[in-house]
């Protein structure tokens, strides 16, 4: 029964996206649903966007083991993230109307820039897309064992390429919203029936000393790493084309700061319950802490819960996957279609520009489910996602919006330095976290090419008047 529940809800988002893809006639409709979300659709779909599998299975895992310190970076940064945007990004960029962020680093930096920003930001997905197709690959292996956990990984993959091909960001916020209500619902009920089993109080109990301490133990290197946790997704993320979208898809400016805001409050209240869950299902069943503990819940709601809980818990797992996928997939597809592709074909009809990006949906799907194939940590897949954008992308956006003496070599030099540090730090193994020494590579670079290049440009001001 379960599993045929599963089938008919995999079929219905399916048909829901296709559906959805009668709304696709050109360019903005497919990357950006014709920039006309209300605020209801922005909100859900920004919100399920990030409500992935990496907050359900890898967070919830994560929390059982290492305590309240172990998820700072997802949810807590992830939260953070949404903030930064609605407060520093989606406004400024909102009145540029661009497609891409790699768009804004044209029009900012220059050509350089855009092709530099494109190549750095479309590999930060493929580990993100990884983790969601790994995750449907897991749970379709727990529901039915005679199916290979690589079997189900590319049936997921190939769901997700079709409906994405299909209605690109109008499937995507469509089946966003009726996912965010299976979410909210699924795990609310979920909740409440572990909270039945066990009350929150013998969980809370139940755990040592210090699990539920929110700053680290004394000592500088301590406080780096928190720091570092924070900053992961927290600043990450901000340059990421997927939140991008959500903005620039909104109806309006005012709607597209509100939902960022929005999904920030939803996301962290919502993520609390799987924590929960995870928390109360190591307690009650403690013998599942021995098998991979990214499958915990799951785990426990499929050997220990009844048909309608195990029908509400899947089901809102099946839409945090899906939702995280599709739109994990379409935003660097949209940078590939439009930022190196297209521009090297000059000219090209909104017919042929629209074939492009739908080729590059199954580019980056097929890719992202290469890469889950030879992995097998979905926190660890997003948190590396972040990271890569953090050393080579955040500087640059922040520095073009809110510094005027930021300038084209600046740019480049903080998204090559950045990125070459941290790669240089974590092939080292450094103790110091590489991030770190990519991000403030990133911030030297821009200060040094910045400065270095002002006067060569004030000179060549004053001589052209």
């Amino acid at each position: 029964m379960l599993i045929l529940f599963v089938i008919l809800y995999l079929c219905g988002t399916l048909a829901l996206g296709f559906w959805a893809g009668r709304r696709v006639h050109n360019v903005a409709d497919f990357a950006l649903a014709g920039r006309n979300l209300p605020l209801f659709l922005a909100t859900s779909a920004t919100f399920a966007t990030w409500f992935g599998t990496e907050t359900v299975m890898g967070a919830s895992s994560e929390f059982a083991q290492h305590g309240l310190l172990g998820v700072i970076e997802d949810p807590f940064g992830a939260a953070l993230c949404l903030v930064l945007v609605g407060v520093f990004v989606a406004k400024p960029l909102y009145k540029l109307q661009l497609i891409t962020f790699s768009d804004y680093f044209r029009i900012r930096f220059g050509k350089s820039a855009e092709v530099m920003g494109a190549v750095f930001m479309v590999p930060s997905y493929f580990g993100w897309v990884a983790a969601q197709f790994l995750a449907i690959g897991i749970l379709l292996n727990q529901l039915i064992p005679a199916l290979p956990m690589m079997a189900g990984l590319w049936i997921g993959a190939a769901l997700v390429i079709g409906y994405t091909y299909v209605g690109g960001m109008w499937a995507i916020s469509i089946t966003d919203f009726v996912q965010t209500v299976v979410i909210i619902g699924g795990l609310l009920l979920v909740a409440i029936f572990m909270a039945s089993q066990v009350p929150p109080g013998e969980v809370v109990a139940a755990q040592p000393e210090g699990f539920f301490q929110f700053f680290p133990e004394r000592g500088w290197m301590s406080w780096v790493h928190y720091i570092a946790a924070w900053m992961t997704i927290g600043l990450g993320s901000v340059p990421q084309q997927d939140v991008f979208q959500r903005v620039m898809a909104a109806k309006n400016e005012k709607t597209a700061i509100r939902s960022t805001f929005l999904a920030a409050g939803m996301y962290l209240t919502v993520a609390a319950l799987p924590l929960f869950i995870g928390l109360a299902a190591k307690v009650l069943h403690p013998d599942l802490m021995d098998d991979d503990v990214q499958d915990l819940i799951p785990n426990m709601v499929f050997q220990y819960s009844n048909l309608p809980i195990q029908v509400l818990f899947f089901g809102a797992l099946i839409s945090a996957i899906l939702s995280t996928a599709s739109g994990a997939v379409l935003a660097p597809a949209t940078v590939v279609g439009e930022n190196l592709i297209k521009p090297l074909y000059g000219q090209l009809s909104d017919a042929a520009q629209l074939k492009i990006l739908r080729i590059s949906v199954v580019g980056v799907a097929l890719a992202s489910a290469a890469m889950a194939s030879f992995r097998g940590n979905i926190y660890e897949l997003v948190g590396e996602s972040s990271a890569l954008s953090l050393v080579s992308l955040f500087v640059p956006l922040l520095g073009g919006l809110y510094w005027k003496r930021a300038s084209t070599a600046g740019c480049v030099a903080s998204m090559t330095v950045g990125m070459a540090a941290w790669l240089v730090a974590m092939w080292m193994d450094t103790e110091f976290p590489p991030m770190l020494i990519g991000f403030g590579a990133s911030i030297l670079a821009m200060l040094v090419g910045s400065l270095m290049e002002f006067p060569r440009r004030k000179r060549a001001e004053s001589e052209a008047t």
